[in-house]
């Protein structure tokens, strides 16, 4: 069976390459009993690519079932998934069976993956690796043989780092990834799903289909899609049924979408063909959230370095950066303080830093360079936690992310 035939068969609309590429790996897997862990924000249908395995596997005549681990109470996972003997607890006034035995001999997919208690995680591993679990109050081992299929929109890895998702278990699941693609990663996949939910909801609601002027496409692929393709479905639906007549604009458009700050400045329309076809120049969605994140980090690392220096100035510890956050705009940045008489007229006072906030700081007789000043404050908390990283970082108020990085930068050799 060929790509096009899976997609027309679980209507998947769009060709781009990534999607193709999806759905490829799907079908691949889908015949082994190898576990495979789905990545894709939400909203972009990863739970389709669980069924395509399921039914191209040698258990699609057994049961399917899909849970959301996210939206189950942290104190009955256990007993949802591997079910409980009567008086295990104080409501369990009966036996009763979980998914995993409910499921037997089918396919389990477990979605929001990462949302799944570490207590539950560590069941959920000697299920992976000996097919053996226990009831939630019962001793007695029981056997399952179930395919598990995982999906999440989280990166494992900073999870793991955190303490909250354990590292053998992300090792049993990531046997084979599945990365299903975000809407503005998929060019003109973008006016093709509109065009198929405007004729969807043209049907369902006996209205004529909805159609987008050149301004309005435009706006369309300038969106950043943050709900993915349920967003997408949501608004022709609700264009569907609420504009008079089938022509929409671009200022209709602009005024029906859920969240309207989420331009991109720059994003062109982004042309990609399918898989074979020929590559074109494009934007990538992922591209731009880097550079995003690129611009946040700078901005919070000159954050750091500037209350590091002030603080060790004035002969005195620096301030834990996580304490201080949630005052990323206070009086580290700002020329305006509010004073009480101030805050009465609700207008900042102007006081001069330089004059007053720093009247008191003696004037140094070394060099001010505040390269040489951040080496010397580094090398002395390496020192006082005996090249310990992590500790030296938490006393300087900064990541041990950024204070790896300004080692290799100075050269400091430890």
């Amino acid at each position: 069976m060929t790509i096009q035939q899976v997609k027309q068969q679980f209507r998947i609309i769009g060709n781009c390459r990534p999607l193709n590429q999806a759905v490829e790996v799907a079908v691949q897997v889908a015949p082994t009993d190898v576990s495979v862990l789905i990545y894709g924000a939400n909203g972009t249908g990863k739970d389709v690519f669980s069924r395509i395995i399921h039914q191209y596997s040698r258990r699609k005549h057994e049961p399917f079932i899909a849970i959301n681990c996210g939206a189950i109470p942290e104190g009955t996972i256990d007993s949802e998934l591997f079910g409980h003997e009567k008086g295990s607890f104080t409501s369990a006034y009966e036996a009763r069976k979980g998914y995993f035995e409910e499921v037997e001999g089918g396919t389990i997919f477990l979605d929001e993956i990462a949302e799944m208690p570490l207590a539950t995680q560590s069941r959920l591993l000697r299920l992976l690796e000996n097919g053996e679990y226990l009831r939630v109050g019962s001793s007695k081992i029981r056997k399952a043989n179930v395919r598990v299929v995982a999906a999440t929109n989280k990166n494992l890895i900073d999870l793991i780092h955190k303490g909250k998702f354990r590292e053998d278990l992300f090792f049993r699941l990531n046997t084979v990834t599945l990365n299903v693609p975000s809407l503005i990663e998929r060019g003109e996949d973008i006016e093709l799903l509109f065009n198929y939910f405007a004729i969807e909801f043209a049907g369902k609601y006996h209205r004529e289909p909805v159609e987008l002027n050149a301004e309005a496409t435009e706006l369309l692929y300038k969106y950043r899609w943050p709900g993915n393709v349920r967003e997408l479905r949501n608004l022709a639906e609700k264009l569907t049924v609420l504009i008079k007549g089938t022509t929409i604009t671009g200022e209709v458009l602009q005024q029906s979408l859920l969240i309207r700050e989420n331009y991109l400045p720059s994003l062109v329309r982004a042309r990609q063909s399918g898989v074979g076809g020929e590559e074109t120049e494009s934007t990538s969605g992922k591209e731009v959230e880097l550079l995003y994140q690129l611009i946040y980090d700078l901005r919070k690392e000159i954050t750091d370095v500037k209350k590091m220096v002030f603080m060790g100035m004035k002969n005195r510890e620096p301030l834990r950066i996580e304490d201080e956050e949630e005052r990323e705009d206070s009086e580290w940045d700002s020329p305006f303080i509010y004073t009480e008489s101030s805050q009465k007229s609700n207008q900042p006072e102007v006081i001069h830093t330089s004059r007053k906030t720093h009247k008191n700081i003696p004037i140094l007789e070394e060099s001010l360079s505040l390269e040489k000043k951040e080496k010397e404050m580094i090398l002395r908390a390496l020192r006082k936690h005996h090249d310990n990283r992590k500790k030296a970082a938490h006393e300087l108020g900064i990541s041990e992310r950024t204070l790896y990085r300004k080692i290799k930068n100075y050269g400091i050799e430890l």
